[in-house]
């Protein structure tokens, strides 16, 4: 019965050297990632009160509906942080002209204007223009974002 146990704790050995590693690969690669920075870290706050776009700052981050947003300052943060539908970007961040045209466009967070107390971006100067020229592009864009609500 001795050489049964030795085969077992040899098979056993093998087992927890091939487990263990799969394991904790598995483990890291479903782990989940950190959100993704809002406005290629533009501070959002900064838009409505500096009226110009702010780099953020990690020490100054808020997660919040999916993004991380940075903030130039804890004031701003926490101005975010009490009211954040009254600063978050319109159309999760994209381009809103894009957005009108029924298009997930990548904005730039320089190029932007606030209508009616609602931040916008753009993926371009010719996009605001355009936005600029046929206002219902931007009817439109809030059109096709509530209807996947």
């Amino acid at each position: 019965m001795k050489p049964n146990y030795i085969v077992l704790r040899q098979w056993l050995s093998v087992l927890v050297l091939v487990a263990f590693p799969a394991a904790a690969s598995f483990a890291q690669s479903n782990a989940s990632a950190s959100p993704a920075v809002a406005l290629k870290g533009h501070d959002t706050v900064a838009y409505f009160t500096e009226k110009r776009p702010v780099m953020g700052t990690d020490q100054n981050g808020f997660a919040w509906d999916g993004s991380r947003y940075l903030f130039s300052s804890a004031k701003n943060r926490d101005a975010f942080a009490a009211n954040p539908d009254r600063y978050t970007p319109q159309f999760g961040g994209l381009c809103a002209t894009g957005v009108g045209m029924g298009a997930k466009t990548a904005a730039d967070p320089n190029v932007w204007k606030v209508v009616d107390g609602k931040l916008y971006v753009f993926s371009s100067i010719e996009a605001k223009e355009a936005m600029d020229k046929d206002p219902t592009l931007l009817t439109n864009a809030h059109r096709a974002c509530k209807g996947k609500k």
